[in-house]
């Protein structure tokens, strides 16, 4: 038992990119949790909404450098997408003491215009999402596409009542069926492993990124793109 608390309690420690005690971090907890002490899951809830509608998800122009990943700087920089947002939720919980975790995986899913599929070179997609414990158990949240995105693309917003898994998003493309599917999981990890990500974008997406490596293509908006994307078999992140 003394092992399983250590361990949790070194899931609350602030690291490299999970640095929840700059100020970006600190600030944006407390501009969402207006009583640090009140009930954990409620909080996790909380800070959920408030990163996935918060901050913007975008995949252009997006910075992947160690610092461009850091949750302070995605917070300063107002968006994201799923790698980066994940690490601002994952920080931000752990500033509550809650333990936390980032997950990637291989996934399909319907938010995607077609130039964004070019650039990806097909519908697998690397994903970032979290892991958080809450009442005894590890649950995974997703709190990365933000409302009005999802309208754009005819999905309904992913939610989260932190008391279950929150991973795949209704599509009525489908009929109901999630439109979110998980081909590979890469595991869990107590900060960014930032060899495997960024080496697994360039073997996976060398297209989508910029010229160094370190960023993506600039030139575009995913949410000026959603009326592009009429194939109800699109896929992105």
């Amino acid at each position: 038992m003394s092992i399983a608390l250590d361990e949790l309690h070194a899931l609350t420690r602030p690291t490299d990119f999970l640095d929840h005690e700059s100020d970006e971090v600190q600030n944006f907890v407390d501009s969402v949790v207006k009583d640090r002490a009140a009930d954990r899951r409620e909080n996790a809830v909380k800070l959920y909404y408030a990163v996935r509608d918060g901050l913007d998800y975008e995949v252009y122009d997006t910075d992947l450098s160690r610092r461009g990943l850091k949750a302070s700087s995605v917070l300063a920089a107002g968006q994201g997408f799923c790698l980066h947002k994940s690490v601002v939720y994952a920080a931000a919980v752990r500033a509550l003491g809650i333990p936390s975790k980032l997950v990637y995986g291989d996934v399909r899913n319907h938010l995607a215009s077609p130039r964004l599929i070019a650039h990806i070179g097909g519908d697998v997609f690397f994903h970032g999402l979290t892991q958080v414990y809450l009442d005894g158990q590890w649950v995974k949240a997703t709190p990365v596409f933000n409302k009005l995105l999802c309208r754009l693309y005819g999905m309904e917003a992913l939610e989260f009542d932190g008391t279950g898994d929150s991973l795949y998003h209704p599509y009525a493309g489908q009929g109901g069926k999630g439109a979110m599917e998980f081909l590979t999981d890469h595991g869990s990890f107590d900060d960014v492993p930032y060899g495997f990500v960024i080496s697994t974008m360039r073997a996976k997406h060398p297209n989508f990124l910029s010229g160094e490596g370190d960023g993506t293509v600039k030139g575009g908006s995913l949410a000026a793109e959603a009326g592009t994307a009429t194939d109800p078999t699109a896929a992105g992140r």
